[in-house]
C-alpha cells in the first residue's frame, strides 16, 4: 500500500472537500494521545467530520469525545491531502491548548494519555509521525 501525505496552508480546501479532522492537543506542555477500544495503538484525536458540522465543530466535537476537554483554544494550523494507492481525501489538521477536561464519554476511547513525546506503537505510523512533525514544529514556531 503505497500512501503520501501532503500539507496546505489552513482552510485552503473547502468543507465540501473536507473528511477528516486531527487535533494535536496539549495540555500544558504534555501531547494527549488516545487509544481505541477495538485497538491496542496510540493515535492523536481524530474523526469524521459529520453532515451540517463545520470542521471547526467537529474538531471539538472530537476532543470532548475523545479526551473529555469542555474547554480549550483550538486552531487550525493545515489542511492537508492523504493519499492511498490512488485515492486521495482531504483533512484539516488543528492544534488545541487544553484549558479544561472532564472525564472521557464512554463512546469509542479506551483510555488517554499525556506525554511528551508519541507512545509506541501507533495506529497509522507513517501518517502518525508525519502529523506529530507537523504539530511540534508548529509548537516550536509559536514560541
Amino acid at each position: 500500500m503505497k500512501s503520501e501525505i501532503e500539507f496546505f496552508p489552513p482552510n485552503i480546501l473547502s468543507l465540501s472537500e473536507l473528511t477528516y479532522v486531527i487535533i494535536g492537543a496539549r495540555e500544558e506542555d504534555k501531547w494527549i494521545f488516545v487509544r481505541n477500544k477495538e485497538r491496542q495503538s496510540w493515535e492523536l484525536p481524530a474523526g469524521h467530520i459529520e453532515k451540517g458540522e463545520s470542521a471547526n465543530e467537529a474538531a471539538a466535537r472530537e476532543l470532548y469525545e475523545e479526551t473529555g476537554t469542555l474547554d480549550a483554544a483550538i486552531e487550525a494550523i493545515h489542511d492537508y491531502s492523504v493519499t492511498i494507492d490512488g485515492l486521495t481525501r482531504y483533512g484539516r489538521i488543528y492544534f488545541a491548548q487544553i484549558v479544561s477536561r472532564g472525564s472521557i464519554p464512554d463512546f469509542e476511547i479506551a483510555e488517554i494519555l499525556l506525554a511528551e513525546k508519541s507512545p509506541e506503537p501507533a495506529t497509522y505510523p507513517y501518517a502518525h509521525w508525519k502529523f506529530i512533525n507537523v504539530l511540534e514544529t508548529y509548537v516550536l514556531n509559536s514560541k
